[in-house]
């Protein structure tokens, strides 16, 4: 009984040590199959110019009407890199949201296995923090006063970008303007430029090349009960829609810049700190 009981033990010990060592790699295997990869490309220095990050105001996952259900908002990483990307490259940044106040941040974005270096630079900053706790209400916005606007995703954002009057009307008028900004973002944010429109009423992203989180990767994470789907959205408004697929659409990646260089576009959680670059760029090269 005694020699049974010690080499259970010793099992039970040898799955503890295999767990342990199972749970120190997985932000490394996640990492190397493609989550949050590293931008190795050309980076730009912008000093005097300025970016603005937009964000979801809705913190509940639910069916559309319904207001219990898991709690959601905008995606950690995808507005943390384009903030440290634009911060580090000079410019001044400054955060809204569509009701502006306190923005509601997924509780899953800094989960240790999927947490960024700039995600935990953020849990480290408290003018950020403050930012994000009193972001300005995109009614109170004029777009026209910035050189890049970035709209972040997360699943909140299927439920208010799209949905709202007045960031349409902001992304027109900041199109025009005569100070026009490189106009982007990533993933669920898309959605916030899916009901903008030109000058004659037609949709503004019509005709563009351009991507955002795929139908295939809202699939595979099993949550369809959102109102707005990126890729359905864009190819209902025209945009010639483009993506990268993986074994799995979580760890793909990819960048649109469109013909004209007025829009950046990324797929996913994993393209912000390559959009937010090549943002930087097409200013960059205006000059």
């Amino acid at each position: 009984m005694r020699s049974t009981m010690k080499k259970l033990l010793y099992v039970l010990l040898a799955l503890v040590v295999i767990a342990g060592v199972l749970l120190t790699a997985l932000p490394t295997v996640l990492h190397k199959a493609g989550w949050h990869p590293k931008y190795e490309g050309p980076t730009w220095d912008l000093p005097g110019k300025r970016a603005l990050i937009i964000t979801t105001s809705h913190s509940v996952l639910a069916a559309p009407g319904e207001t219990k259900g898991k709690a959601t908002g905008v995606f950690g990483s995808e507005f943390t890199h384009p903030y440290y990307t634009f911060q580090d490259g000079g410019m001044e940044v400054e955060i809204a949201s569509v009701q502006g106040g306190e923005i509601p941040i997924d509780p899953g974005s800094f989960f240790y296995a999927l947490k960024s270096p700039e995600d935990e630079r953020y849990l480290n900053d408290p003018i950020a923090q403050a930012k994000v706790k009193n972001s300005i209400p995109i009614a109170d916005v004029d777009m026209s006063q910035y050189d890049i606007v970035f709209i972040a995703g997360g699943w909140g954002a299927a439920y208010d970008l799209a949905q709202s009057p007045e960031l349409a009307e902001k992304v027109s008028q900041a199109y025009y303007a005569d100070r026009t900004p490189v106009l982007g973002g990533v993933c669920h944010g898309l959605l916030g430029l899916v009901s903008a429109r030109d000058r004659d009423g037609k949709l503004l992203v019509a005709g563009r090349r351009m991507t955002g989180v795929t139908d295939k990767q809202i699939r595979e994470f099993g949550i369809d009960l959102t109102p707005r789907h990126p890729e359905t959205e864009l190819r209902k408004a025209g945009a010639v829609f483009e993506s990268s697929t993986a074994f799995r659409d979580m760890f793909a990646t990819h960048v649109v810049v469109d013909d004209q260089k007025r829009f950046v576009t990324g797929q996913n959680q994993n393209s912000g700190l390559e959009t937010s670059h090549r943002m930087m760029q097409v200013i960059a090269e205006r000059e």
